[in-house]
């Protein structure tokens, strides 16, 4: 749904200090509540052609499955979660497919974490080890668990948090966009409130800056979404920009919810 007069939105995306390219994609649609980040890998330029390939089909269908929707909702067939899971799957197979057909590509896959903003909620689907947080009456509390090797190392207490930062294997997702013909995309469901604030970001963020450090910097900037993107993408330079830095920011500004029915319609 168009939350244009609900919603700000304010995006960064960063080559950081190490890399030559950036592999990270954006992407955001108001018009169709839209949020999200990929993180790209694999292949000659693969990660970067993966990550943009999920941003480009994500926004493109669903703005096409949105069109479809009338206020009443007598056209509507889908919910949005499962608009999402659809788009996935098709964004999968572009991906998947290009990699079969291009050498250069072979390998590549992308992280992927969205979220969709309808009637007072956000539907919520990621794979692999991009991150959403919400920071809600000064508690920032991360929505999504990585699909990571470490993740299930941490969850079966084989190691802590702080072991974690330590290991080399960070990096290694158990669950990727567009890697295998097949994709298991992890789905849930938030209410919002007004005021909240949603971040999703890259690992070039989450490996070098803590959450404690990540809820100081958007406390600090309030409302200023474009400052906090600005401040987190810096304070990621800062503590080494090993790797790209994505973040994409989204403050509720006022309540959304879709008109439907005849009475709606007539008072409308």
């Amino acid at each position: 749904m168009d939350v244009t007069n609900a919603i700000s939105i304010a995006r960064r995306t960063d080559v950081g200090l190490l890399r030559n390219r950036n592999e990270d994609a954006v992407a955001s649609d108001l018009t169709t509540g839209l949020i999200m980040v990929a993180d790209g890998m694999g292949g000659y330029k693969g990660g970067a052609v993966a990550s943009e390939i999920a941003a480009l089909v994500v926004t493109a269908e669903l703005a096409e499955l949105m069109d479809g929707l009338e206020p009443s909702g007598v056209k509507q067939t889908l919910s949005v979660t499962e608009m999402l899971q659809k788009i996935v799957v098709k964004a999968n197979d572009t991906i998947y497919n290009a990699s079969q057909r291009h050498t250069a590509c072979e390998g590549m896959g992308t992280t992927f974490v969205a979220g969709i903003f309808t009637d007072n909620k956000i539907v919520v689907g990621h794979i692999g080890d991009s991150r959403m947080y919400r920071l809600r009456d000064h508690v920032l509390e991360q929505l999504t668990v990585d699909h990571s090797l470490l993740q299930e190392q941490i969850s079966a207490g084989l190691l802590t948090k702080e072991q974690a930062k330590q290991s080399n294997d960070g990096h290694l997702v158990t669950r990727a966009l567009g890697t295998d013909a097949e994709v298991e995309l992890e789905l849930n469901e938030y209410k919002t409130e007004v005021g909240d604030l949603y971040l999703l970001c890259s690992d070039g963020l989450t490996d070098l800056v803590d959450d404690e450090e990540v809820r100081a910097v958007m406390m600090e900037a309030g409302d200023n979404i474009s400052l906090a993107a600005k401040m987190l993408v810096r304070l990621a330079n800062k503590h080494g920009g090993n790797d790209n830095i994505s973040v994409v920011i989204a403050l509720v500004k006022e309540s959304f919810v879709m008109k439907r029915g005849w009475m709606h319609k007539l008072l409308g």
